[in-house]
């Protein structure tokens, strides 16, 4: 039963159709792995993507780093991230949404 209410709220973390103040309850969850399908959802809002940004564990700013939904200006302060794969995500997001080869 465990097994099926965590593939569950995978789905729902996943979901575009998720709606927002679903997404923003998920993204206050302990566990590490809801909060990066949070952040990766192009539905969360951008005021979530930013309280994510700040999350101590560097694969959930990366997940917020590598969203296409996540704003210009949060992806510039991603690229002077501590963590080197949170730094290169944003920067290839950023070189994406500005068609920069």
């Amino acid at each position: 039963m465990r097994a099926r209410c965590e593939v569950i709220l995978w789905r729902v973390t996943q979901n575009p159709s998720t709606p927002p103040e679903i997404l923003a309850a998920l993204s206050r969850d302990k566990r590490d792995y809801v909060r990066i399908e949070v952040a990766g959802n192009p539905s969360t809002p951008p005021e979530i993507l930013g309280e994510l940004a700040r999350d101590k564990d560097w694969t959930i700013r990366r997940s917020v780093a590598e969203n296409t939904a996540t704003p210009i200006e949060l992806l510039l302060i991603l690229m002077v991230d501590d963590n080197e794969h949170v730094r290169k995500e944003a920067e290839r997001n950023l070189n994406r949404r500005l068609m920069i080869p």
